[in-house]
């Protein structure tokens, strides 16, 4: 009986994994026939076909001329992430205000098993990047939040996750990540040189709420060519600090 039983919770595992996969494929291009989502996964054709079919009728797939879309049923199931904490509205406000008074993308980013999620972004194609998983230590918003750990668990992401090099530029090293959170600890703020794009930089700042719980982090980044060492070290990490200040004083009053 038992083994019946793990093999049915086995089976109910292996098609969530494949609707799932199914649905990120989706996610990653702009429609999908039923043929390129069978190379895609790697799944048989029947199967693609019949998660289609339930995905589509429940709304999370939609069909048209032969090809399938994300539906926004799953838009609905995304937006409650984003407001699940009371602070991430609050951080939306100061996301669009911090890209219209700097003309540069803003964004608000959290922590989430590990990786930097972006919740909020104010920006060219701004929504392109909602929900993205990027590596912490390669983002000015990523090592704020990074900076917040104490050493065992900074030491316990390294070992789990490692420091994969981006770009040149990424710290790969743990003792120069150590090296490079404590800078930012006295300093109250992080700077993306480079790390995660060739030619980008960025600066951060962590986010805290009234009770002095680290919410996230906000930031603003840009090219190279207009984020000079002036705007990185002292206009905009001041912009920042004012910004999450706001939010913290919203959370607490309203």
């Amino acid at each position: 009986m038992e083994t019946d039983e793990g093999d049915e919770t086995d089976a109910g595992v292996s098609t969530t994994r494949k609707t799932f996969a199914i649905l990120e494929a989706l996610a990653e291009t702009d429609g999908l026939t039923i043929t390129e989502l069978t190379r895609r996964t790697g799944l048989s054709k029947s199967t693609v076909y019949r998660h289609l079919a339930t995905l589509t009728d429940m709304g999370y797939v939609v069909e048209r001329d032969g090809e399938h879309y994300v539906g926004f049923r799953l838009l609905e199931i995304s937006e409650q992430a984003r407001n699940r904490e009371t602070g991430y509205a609050a951080a939306k406000r100061s996301v669009f205000e911090l890209g219209q008074e700097t003309g540069e993308r803003a964004v608000f980013t959290v922590e989430e098993r590990g990786e930097a999620v972006y919740v909020h972004r104010y920006g060219s194609r701004s929504n392109t990047l909602i929900g993205k998983r990027r590596p912490l230590h390669t983002l000015a918003s990523g090592k704020a939040i990074l900076a917040e750990w104490d050493d065992d668990d900074v030491a316990r992401f390294v070992a789990e996750k490692g420091l994969e090099a981006v770009t040149d530029d990424t710290i790969t090293d743990p003792d120069e990540l150590r090296a490079e959170l404590e800078r930012i600890r006295e300093r109250g703020y992080a700077v993306n040189d480079q790390e995660h794009m060739d030619g980008l930089r960025g600066v951060a700042v962590p986010v805290y709420t009234p009770d002095d719980d680290l919410l996230g982090a906000l930031g603003v980044f840009g090219p190279t060519s207009r984020f000079k060492d002036e705007a990185l070290h002292e206009e905009l990490p001041t912009r920042l600090r004012d910004k999450a200040d706001e939010i913290r004083v919203t959370l607490a009053y309203g």
